[in-house]
């Protein structure tokens, strides 16, 4: 058996250049992070006793006799495009719900393709990890995605990724001391909105808009730089928080499917209580937003904020983990 632990992903700037639509005619950058907000998925070898060849559990339980009738999407692909034809019982659990902006679906895709990998003995490179996730997702599954929620869950941690080139993907981890990293988890506040979407649907209408939205994604993209170098400065903290504002009200501007009068109205809450700065993860529709908010201002918007559901985090930097393999 082996038991694999992925992390969710935040995205502070560049989100909507990891898309290849843009990036394989500019150049695309985010900065993120991973959290320790994780999805587990065990796989194992099913014993020939059953009826059933594989058992598949997740949000559904499938009992079925052969890898085409799977109806879970990754579950099926990847194991057709690995050829693992032998029966497997696979279990997936997550500390945060499916569909909220935090990458969940390219953490079970990582965390998926390591299990496999392990489970045949073999051990690939977190890189390769990310490229892999990205050709299920992109090309096997079709889905309407980027390619920064795979890496940041395959790499892990606090990392500018760049997008496009000949490497197609590049990790960067950001170089900042234990304290400024500390001082950046303590201003910032994850509430859920208590909706969840589709990400590949709202993406969809977003990259149709890429060759209307040039100017505006190069400044997200600019932005990535600019927050680096925010973080490496000394007065660091309102910079911030006011970058984050600004990247928020461009990424508004990238579909009409990203916010809604709820999310809006929620924002705007957080900011009239003393938030800085903030966004919506992921695609938009639904799903969580983070906040950016000098810490003495946190139980103000808490306050304000009472009828969302806070998430406390923590970042982590280990990414995709086999946490248990025994044979």
């Amino acid at each position: 058996m082996v038991i694999t632990r992925t992390p969710f992903r935040i995205s502070f700037f560049g989100g909507g250049s990891d898309y290849p639509t843009w990036f394989n005619q500019h150049s695309g950058a985010v900065l993120s992070a991973t959290i320790n907000k994780y999805c587990y998925i065990s796989c194992r070898y099913l014993p020939p006793f059953f009826e059933h060849t594989s058992r598949v559990v997740w949000s559904k339980i499938e009992s079925v006799k052969g890898v085409d009738e799977i109806q879970h999407p990754v579950v099926r692909h990847a194991l057709q495009w690995l050829g693992i034809s032998e029966g497997l019982e696979i279990h997936h659990n997550a500390d945060l719900p499916a569909r909220a902006g935090l990458g969940s679906s390219s953490s079970f895709t990582v965390g998926f393709l390591n299990a496999l990998q392990a489970l045949q003995g073999r051990l690939s490179t977190k890189y390769q990890l990310a490229l892999d996730a990205i050709h299920v997702e992109q090309e096997l599954l079709k889905e309407n995605v980027g390619c920064q929620d795979q890496t940041a869950a395959a790499f892990g941690g606090l990392n500018k990724i760049e997008f496009g080139g000949m490497e197609q993907v590049k990790v960067s981890p950001m170089v900042c001391s234990r304290e400024r990293l500390k001082e950046l988890e303590s201003h910032l506040l994850l509430y859920f909105t208590g909706m969840s979407r589709t990400a590949s649907e709202i993406a969809a209408e977003q990259i149709a808009n890429i060759p209307d939205k040039e100017r505006e994604i190069r400044e997200m993209v600019r932005f990535v730089d600019e927050a680096v170098t925010i973080l490496h400065s000394l007065q660091w903290a309102d910079q911030f928080g006011k970058l984050l504002h600004e990247t928020w009200l461009l990424k508004k501007t990238l579909s009409s499917k990203i916010a809604n009068p709820l999310i809006n109205s929620l924002y705007e809450e957080a900011r009239s209580a003393g938030a800085l700065g903030g966004k919506l993860l992921g695609a938009g529709g639904g799903g969580f937003m983070l906040f950016f908010a000098k810490p003495e201002n946190h139980p103000a918007i808490k306050q304000r904020l009472a009828n969302f559901l806070h998430v406390p985090f923590e970042f982590e930097t280990s990414g995709s983990q086999i946490i248990y393999h025994a044979n």
